[in-house]
């Protein structure tokens, strides 16, 4: 007969050596560990990949994707406009800024798309109440309780895996509700000891939902942790207590590609970038707007490399709650506005154009004489994913994912067919 200390010692060094930090990163695997959530997908009723990317803060996207060809822009942004030498061309009316060189690259490779003067159906300025109408998918705040993904996933019935990822120290709204999702954070603190993986085998050997959970967690962490290159990576990156966004950025949306693409991985993930509220010295070509997109541009590049042959099947979403003041404020910056840019891209993605309706800065064109009017609704583009990438039924995201929205029609000839 074994040992039980000989057996604890022999521990599965799977267990121990696939980069299970969640212990050490406090409470990044919170959800998955202590819920009961598993990331097990022995039969995911979908191939396709789904990333949302939610940028909070409200974004200025008259300089991310700026109208170059409005004769009214570089006037009516009073100083704070994008010149020629700022801006990558994309077509003779509309650009990209500067830092959106992986994106501009995959826009010309027809596997991107700018969404410009789109909007939720939020018109006040609040980032509280214009985030939850974002991830609520309501039309008006805290009118739904639940997310507008979580409901999708509730679309595909009942199943023992679960399709969906919250990458973060928490669950944002987009995806809470009644369906299980998984959760994964990058973890700067390595591994934890030999030691205390045995104890906790030990102590809940005999509860198997705890013991399936702590071997998922495991299994998830372990794919990551490889695209993060080893535990030691992010350690050295922790060291000194200042991440470099670009590249805690790249290294995130490495792993999280690496993990979509596990065959017995999500299949649909949420991402959360913050600090787009520039008040202050927003910049054009430098300054925080400017390192903003150079991170969120490392991100997108990332997932491209990292999820290999399953770009072609990926979409990916990055929009943010509002936008900002066409005019510049007094301290260098733009104030909350209404209208903003939105990005779409990957490989399913029928790329290669500007998707909008422009309203125009000139006149009487603005909303309330100071912002982008919005002329697109960001729930039109998130049902084309839905329905023409997932493969929804339209009648149910209309009723269950999006109630109230039947006037807002899916986008069409964003996915590939």
């Amino acid at each position: 007969m074994t040992d039980e200390k000989t057996s604890d010692k022999n521990i599965s060094r799977r267990r121990v050596l696939q980069g299970f930090g969640a212990l050490g990163a406090g409470a990044m695997f919170a959800g998955t560990m202590f819920s009961g959530i598993r990331v097990a997908f022995a039969s995911a009723p979908v191939d396709a990949r789904f990333i949302f990317i939610i940028l909070r803060g409200a974004m200025d996207g008259l300089n991310v994707i700026p109208p170059y060809g409005d004769p009214h822009y570089i006037e009516m942004r009073n100083g704070i406009g994008l010149k020629p030498g700022d801006y990558q061309e994309l077509d003779d009316f509309y650009g990209a800024h500067d830092n959106l060189a992986a994106f501009t690259g995959m826009f010309r490779a027809k596997e991107a798309i700018a969404l410009q003067a789109v909007a939720t159906p939020y018109r006040m300025r609040s980032h509280f109440d214009g985030q939850n109408v974002l991830e609520s998918g309501g039309d008006a705040p805290h009118a739904l309780p639940t997310g507008w993904l979580n409901r999708a996933l509730a679309l595909y019935g009942r199943r023992d895996g679960k399709l969906g990822l919250a990458v973060g120290q928490s669950i944002p709204l987009s995806l809470q509700g009644k369906v299980e999702v998984a959760t994964w954070a990058p973890d700067v603190f390595g591994m934890p000891s030999d030691t205390m993986l045995i104890l906790l085998d030990k102590m809940y050997r005999k509860d198997k939902m705890f013991e399936e959970t702590l071997n998922e967690a495991v299994d998830v962490h372990h794919i990551a942790d490889q695209a993060l290159g080893g535990p030691d990576a992010m350690r050295k990156m922790g060291n000194g207590g200042n991440l470099q966004n670009r590249m805690a950025m790249q290294k995130t949306a490495a792993a999280v590609g690496k993990i979509l693409s596990d065959p017995k991985g999500p299949r649909i993930a949420t991402m959360e970038i913050n600090g787009w509220d520039t008040h202050f010295n927003q910049g054009t070509k430098f300054g925080p707007l400017a390192n903003n997109l150079a991170a969120l541009d490392a991100g997108f590049g990332a997932l491209k490399d990292s999820l290999g042959e399953h770009w072609s099947k990926t979409v990916i979403l990055a929009a943010t709650e509002f936008g900002r003041t066409v005019r510049q404020n007094g301290t260098a910056g733009t104030d909350h506005g209404t209208a903003s840019a939105a990005f779409l891209l990957g490989g399913a993605v029928n790329g290669g154009r500007v998707a909008a309706q422009w309203p125009g800065l000139g006149g009487n064109n603005l909303y309330q004489n100071r912002d982008l009017a919005p002329t697109t609704d960001l729930r039109q583009a998130a049902k084309a994913v839905l329905v023409d990438h997932l493969h929804l039924d339209l009648a149910g995201v209309e009723k269950h994912v999006f109630p109230d929205s039947a006037q807002f029609r899916p986008l069409e000839g964003l996915i590939r067919v």
